[in-house]
């Protein structure tokens, strides 16, 4: 399996999903090595990004160990999308990605995100614009619908390959779901048959059965991995061994991973600073340790820890006796 976004082939059809507050440089670097197809930003706003607002243009940054890298922009106005895709070209970005997915309130009140699954004519001058202000490729995401009784992403996704978008995603939930119930892999078929461009899955793919059953039953040519990937960076990786072999490679052991919490949390320090990369780690922390004997209180204890040696030594005091223990 592969995928052509325009004139960028990526042979792992495996896609980071673009997450606000966990994409961020350091995640998507550490991602990217492990293996990952493509990487894709945190939803940007336009309108903050063309004011260079300073948060938003450190969220839109990017290293050449991240590349292709897309960067994912959220907006209601077409000019203004225009311009912040043009901005993001001139800053590096291989790709840019329409968020037209996005279910939070405050995103679907400022009509953008998913509430633009309510309006074609709008989303359709959005895409237009976007496409026509950069030569990169422009992809979007998508959900379904904005409710049951409105599931009009195959009727969105033909507006946007007309347009020139080179990629569709499919989170396969309505906006009114939010993340509740199931995503709805058999839907994403119908998207795929509405367009000739790829068509890539995304919703509750956190196993690689997942993976297998979604692939199955929407019939896409990749998959995007959101909640997946939390804690488990190399997660990705595992899928792109198991769609060119037919088996997963195997989770790291407990040594690796605490390196990789370590790494990551050296890089989270280096990009923000102590103060503000130290509270954005903890929740990174938290899910790496997910489910190992006496979690919760090593959570409990990192989150009180302000300084990062003391969050360091938590972190060797808590894995060394489960290392000692697996050495035995």
């Amino acid at each position: 399996m592969g995928i052509e976004i325009g004139p960028i082939r990526l042979d792992d059809p495996v896609i980071l999903a673009p997450m606000s507050g966990v994409t961020d440089m350091p995640f998507r670097r550490l991602v990217k090595r492990f293996g990952a197809g493509l990487v894709v930003s945190e939803m940007i706003a336009s309108e903050a990004m063309i004011r260079e607002n300073r948060r938003s243009l450190q969220m839109s940054q990017n290293s050449a160990e991240e590349q292709p890298m897309a960067v994912q922009l959220a907006g209601c106005e077409p000019a203004v999308m225009a311009e912040a895709a043009k901005l993001n070209e001139d800053r590096g970005a291989a790709i840019i990605d329409i968020n037209m997915g996005c279910p939070v309130k405050k995103v679907v009140n400022g009509y953008a995100g998913s509430a633009l699954m309510r309006e074609i004519d709008k989303a359709t001058r959005i895409i237009e614009a976007t496409v026509k202000a950069v030569k990169l490729p422009v992809t979007l995401k998508m959900r379904t619908g904005w409710d049951d009784h409105s599931r009009n992403a195959p009727e969105l996704a033909r507006i946007a390959e007309q347009a020139g978008v080179r990629m569709i995603s499919v989170h396969g939930r309505t906006r009114c779901q939010l993340y509740n119930g199931s995503a709805d892999w058999r839907f994403i078929r119908e998207v795929k048959a509405a367009v000739s461009i790829p068509v890539v899955a995304n919703g509750d793919i956190t196993t690689i059965a997942d993976v297998g059953a979604c692939l199955e039953q929407s019939g896409a040519d990749g998959v995007m991995i959101g909640r997946g990937s939390y804690g488990r960076p190399w997660f990705l990786r595992q899928v792109g061994d198991y769609l060119k072999t037919g088996t997963a490679s195997a989770e790291p052991s407990l040594a690796a991973q605490r390196r990789i919490l370590l790494e990551h949390l050296d890089a989270m320090l280096s990009h923000y600073g102590s103060a503000v990369g130290g509270k954005i780690a903890r929740k990174h922390i938290a899910w790496y340790s997910k489910g190992l004997p006496g979690s919760a209180e090593f959570r409990a204890a990192v989150n009180a820890a302000d300084a990062p040696a003391a969050v360091r030594a938590l972190i060797d005091d808590f894995y060394q006796p489960q290392l000692e223990r697996h050495a035995a």
